[in-house]
């Protein structure tokens, strides 16, 4: 039997799948038991890399405005249930699963053409289009937040995060971590990290308030976004501030030991955050369904996890910074309200209920 995942695009959905898949594994199907379904971004690297098989099809996104390229729209999605539905009666298919984004649409409707359950999984606080309208043909739709706007039927089980976070153990990885980084554990570590691709707006403010750092001393392991890094490699930073600048870092269990707080965008690095109960800053995207990442920090942050600095507001990054590094009372106490609201187990959670879907 076969279990089918569709997840495409950027980390926020190709991880959350690649986290089921790992689950799968544990649980005890075979990786050739597994076919991904994705286009050609992100997914065709990570997914053949990790010994998966990746179906890839043509995938094209709605444009909120009113454009002729959405006129294409509705061939390019059903050429691509046709080459789902062929594959998936070729590999005995037996469950479906979608991460939401546009490769779901296609999955969906090729599921429900060969009469194979199909699941959809959304990673925000407010549900993208593809799962809201794939949620009538649904089993379940399993949601990251306790309320998921568009699903309001929506199962809690939390984001899928990968196996290095099941079992995460800060003391024990924390050794290893600063000296991959070559940082002292002497003084209090702020990580950056603006998504799989990095984030500009966040690289400028960062720069900016070390460019001008008046604090404490401070040491900084920085994930700039591949394309970013080259611009700020040469960028000087004050003598009380060590900063360490990486375009990617592969292993996130080792950044997320290393670091006392984080500022971070708020799509689904949010998951990561609690699973490995780290204080951060949130610096919301203003893109996406609704303005997704706005109600994924939100969460975080009525539930004491996090603060929230909107991007019109990243000039005053620094204060927020110097008050949380001085307050090692505070950022106990968020790590503790971020380990009460982590989920660590969902990819587990939905693996279970495929293979018992499928059996």
């Amino acid at each position: 039997m076969t279990f089918l995942i569709a997840a495409a695009g950027t980390g926020g959905h190709v991880f959350p799948g690649l986290s089921v898949g790992e689950a799968l594994v544990d649980l005890g199907v075979s990786r050739e038991d597994i076919l991904f379904v994705g286009g050609d971004r992100l997914e065709a690297s990570v997914y053949p890399r990790e010994g998966y098989r990746l179906l890839q099809v043509e995938l094209a996104g709605l444009q909120r405005s009113l454009t002729l390229g959405n006129l294409r729209i509705p061939r390019v999605v059903m050429r691509a249930r046709s080459r789902i539905a062929d594959e998936m009666a070729r590999s005995g298919v037996k469950v479906v699963l979608g991460m939401g984004g546009y490769v779901t649409i296609p999955a969906a409707l090729a599921a429900r053409h060969r009469r194979v359950p199909f699941y959809n999984a959304e990673q925000n606080a407010e549900a993208g289009l593809a799962n809201k309208f794939t949620a009538r043909w649904a089993r379940t739709s399993f949601i990251s937040f306790p309320r998921t706007g568009g699903l309001p039927q929506g199962l809690w089980v939390g984001n899928p995060v990968r196996s290095i976070f099941w079992d995460f153990d800060r003391a024990a990885l924390r050794p290893g971590a600063l000296d991959h980084y070559d940082l002292s554990g002497d003084g209090p570590v702020v990580g950056v990290f603006g998504g799989s691709l990095g984030a500009m707006v966040i690289n400028d403010a960062v720069v900016a308030m070390l460019r001008s750092w008046e604090g404490p001393p401070l040491q900084v392991v920085h994930l700039t976004g591949s394309s970013h890094l080259e611009s700020l490699s040469g960028e000087p930073a004050p003598d009380s501030v060590t900063w360490r600048r990486f375009g990617f870092e592969e292993s996130m269990d080792r950044f997320f030991a290393t670091c006392d707080l984080v500022i971070s965008r708020a799509g689904g690095a949010v998951a990561e955050l609690t699973a490995t109960a780290t204080p951060s800053i949130l610096v919301p995207g203003e893109f996406g369904s609704g303005g997704h990442q706005r109600g994924n920090a939100r969460f975080l942050e009525e539930s004491g996890a996090a603060v929230i600095v909107e991007q019109g507001e990243l000039g005053e990054l620094s204060g927020v910074v110097a008050d949380l590094i001085s307050d090692d009372a505070r950022r106990s106490a968020m790590a503790g309200a971020a380990r009460a609201i982590a989920k660590p187990d969902a990819a587990r959670t939905i693996a279970r209920t495929m293979i018992e879907e499928a059996t």
